[in-house]
């Protein structure tokens, strides 16, 4: 049975979150017949006549309501602003009432990630509101469990409730091996989910 991409969906202004987004598609790609989709938001303007064109000048595309409609999952990612997501990600999914009331997503796994200045910075906070719209969606959310060891030694990025980084108060810091890690965890449980109720073996 063929199913569709996994969508990964992201905000980034400064890339730490791009590089999670991408690390996480190897996790997906890494689990046969699954395939990950890349896409981001535009920034939402201060100036109301303000328009982002249609196409970014670098990067992935912007999302569209076709990938909804395709995606066998949805991975969001976003920097954390004061312990919530970004607004030009909230701007998107305030906008996906069609998706919600036609179940376009229902019934679909999903997944969160986010990146900070510091360690401290609001990771946990920010992941759970990014998984909010996702419930009200009717998605089955997917974390990363105690039983990846990783989780368990990790002094930086990393927390049950998905994949997080530490950016550097200057957005500087690299991801470490352990982000890393636990990035493509968060993609390859996601695509294996997938896998499992496609009915395609255990995955």
């Amino acid at each position: 049975m063929s199913t569709g991409p996994v969508l990964v969906l992201y905000y980034s202004r400064y890339g730490a979150t791009q590089r999670m987004a991408e690390r996480i598609c190897r996790g997906i790609e890494e689990v046969g017949g699954i395939d990950a989709r890349l896409r981001t938001v535009p920034a939402v303007s201060t100036v109301i006549e303000s328009a982002e064109s249609d196409i970014p000048e670098s990067g992935p595309p912007y999302v569209t309501r076709e990938d909804l409609a395709e995606c066998s999952a949805l991975i969001l990612g976003s920097p954390t602003r004061f312990g919530n997501m970004a607004a030009a990600l909230k701007y998107f999914l305030d906008g996906t009432s069609v998706e919600w009331l036609a179940g376009t997503l229902a019934g679909k796994p999903a997944a969160v990630f986010t990146s900070t200045s510091t360690l401290h910075g609001g990771q946990e906070a920010t992941l759970l509101t990014m998984a909010l719209p996702l419930l009200h969606h009717g998605m089955y959310l997917v974390g990363l469990p105690y039983t990846e060891e990783r989780l368990q030694t990790t002094r930086s990025g990393g927390t049950p409730y998905g994949a997080s980084h530490v950016a550097g108060m200057r957005s500087d810091r690299g991801l470490d091996e352990d982000e890393m890690y636990l990035c493509r965890v968060l993609g390859r449980r996601v695509a294996e989910l997938v896998k499992r109720l496609a009915g395609d073996g255990s995955g």
